[in-house]
């Protein structure tokens, strides 16, 4: 049966899984994107772009490296829910 406990314990599996699986694209893009600044002000260099084409370069690569722990991940996550509909559904 749904109850307020059984949503609150929903929420938090499902704010957690969204921060396992953002969490290492956000740290590649902040980690690069600090190089890149460090960069900048070390060499004086005040160009635009090379902050973004680092950086999307670099997310592209860690989508590629972390794209089957990300899908595997919430996949998982899913298949728990899916499990879970028939013990939270009130028959009539």
């Amino acid at each position: 049966m749904m109850n307020q406990e059984t949503v609150i314990d929903i929420a938090q599996q499902s704010i957690y899984t969204l921060i396992i699986v953002a969490s290492p694209i956000l740290l590649t893009a902040l980690t690069v994107g600090l190089l890149v600044s460090i960069f900048q002000a070390v060499t004086s260099i005040q160009e635009q772009t090379l902050a973004f084409v680092p950086k999307i370069i670099a997310v592209f690569l860690a989508l590629l490296i972390f794209g089957p722990f990300i899908i595997t991940t919430v996949q998982e996550f899913i298949i728990e829910l899916f499990k879970m509909i028939p013990t939270l559904v009130v028959p009539m």
